[in-house]
């Protein structure tokens, strides 16, 4: 009946938002999403600033605001991103954004034609790899090491003719693996960029959630050439709900953002901008993040713990140090869709490994696991039930 375009006709759903549409049962125990710890929303904080801007600038707050962001909000994003360290440059600009999933869009539309190569770990973020897709990119995975992308095989894809329009990476506890990328790999990936003259662009949604090692500089730190796309996001540390995210690169990658976020949504919201700007400035950002931290790390510790109490031996995953996620992989021989389909018919709610894969149609042995989102009595319970199915399917 209607004429959808090719790019449309080609481009799947997120199979993680196909399993969260079936999600109303109060019953079912969700291991699948990727929220936030909901009791780490700092929503006192929220208020208070919301009812001071509305006392002061309410015309402000309700009026349209500059494509690229507030004034006051870049200076306060550009002083808390260089907080650790100087990531922007001379020649970089910054723009705020409504979450990391528009930046993965604009920048899909900078870089991508119909038939371009975007080179992704393998697996990645299914948002990202979708917004590639839809712009006509066919996506080619480099599979991960236990400390990041295996660089002779990036070095590969980077050689490759034609030559790949970008490289999409997560240092810092990878959605879906939860994995970091060592700061040798991380000079390595720089150099191996402008070797090849192949744009990086850096995600870094989780990076404020590690809660065991040390902080590692970004690959845009080392950026001399303006090499490095780097995005960061307020979802994971204040609210995913207010759509914050930012960008910074070089001037002329920031400038041609804006136009398309003008023919987008012409700006994020002036609300949040202002709320997060109050709340940058006035507010102890850094204990916040801490205690998110500490909510983290024991939410992690205890799914692991009964990971290691609960599953067959022959299963293995991940012990992440940060981040939201861990990623389990069944052994060979096992059918890991079947697995998933009787996890949630008993009321537990899993990602299966292929929705992450940069070739979709490849098969996969591995699972996601979330565990911010979960109450600890879920955790408890949904992986007392995974690891009773894992005997069953694994021995």
């Amino acid at each position: 009946m209607y004429d959808f375009s090719t790019k449309m006709r080609s481009l799947r759903p997120s199979a993680i938002r196909e399993i969260l549409k079936n999600m109303s049962d109060p019953e079912m125990i969700s291991f699948a999403g990727g929220n936030p710890a909901v009791e780490c929303f700092p929503i006192p904080d929220i208020r208070r600033y919301s009812e001071k801007i509305l006392a002061e600038q309410p015309v402000k707050m309700l009026l349209y605001s500059t494509t690229e962001g507030i004034a006051s909000l870049r200076e306060s994003v550009l002083r808390f991103a260089n907080r650790y360290g100087k990531i922007s440059g001379p020649e970089d600009d910054v723009a705020i954004l409504s979450g990391s999933q528009q930046a993965m869009d604009f920048i899909a539309r900078l870089f991508c034609n119909e038939g371009d190569t975007v080179i992704a770990e393998d697996p990645s973020f299914v948002g990202a790899l979708n917004s590639f897709r839809a712009c006509g990119a066919k996506t080619v995975g480099v599979p991960m090491e236990a400390d990041g992308v295996d660089l002779e095989k990036l070095e590969a894809a980077f050689a490759a003719n034609p030559r790949p329009k970008l490289f999409y990476v997560i240092p810092n506890f990878q959605n879906p693996t939860g994995l970091v990328t060592s700061l040798a790999k991380r000079k390595a990936i720089y150099e191996l960029a402008v070797k090849y003259n192949v744009p990086v662009l850096e995600d870094n949604p989780y990076g404020e959630l590690r809660f065991e090692g040390d902080y590692v500089p970004p690959i845009k730190s080392f950026d001399e050439k303006g090499m490095v796309i780097y995005c960061g996001s307020f979802s994971k540390i204040l609210a995913p709900g207010m759509r914050l995210a930012y960008m910074i690169a070089n001037r002329q990658i920031v400038e041609k953002i804006v136009t398309i976020k003008q023919c987008s949504d012409t700006h994020t919201n002036t609300w949040s901008q202002m709320v997060c700007d109050e709340w940058l400035r006035g507010s102890d950002t850094e204990g916040h993040i801490a205690a998110i931290r500490k909510v983290y790390q024991r939410k992690c510790n205890l799914m692991l713990s009964e990971m290691d109490r609960h599953f067959s031996k022959k299963v293995t995953y991940t012990r992440p140090t940060g981040g939201m996620f861990l990623w389990a992989t069944l052994p060979d021989g096992v059918d890991m869709l079947e697995f998933v389909k009787q996890a949630q018919a008993r009321k537990v709610a899993v990602v299966p490994g292929n929705a992450f894969l940069c070739d979709e149609d490849a098969s996969s042995q591995c699972f996601r696991l979330n565990y911010s989102t979960p109450s600890d009595e879920d955790i408890v319970r949904g992986i007392g039930i995974l690891g009773k199915l894992t005997e069953e399917f694994c021995g």
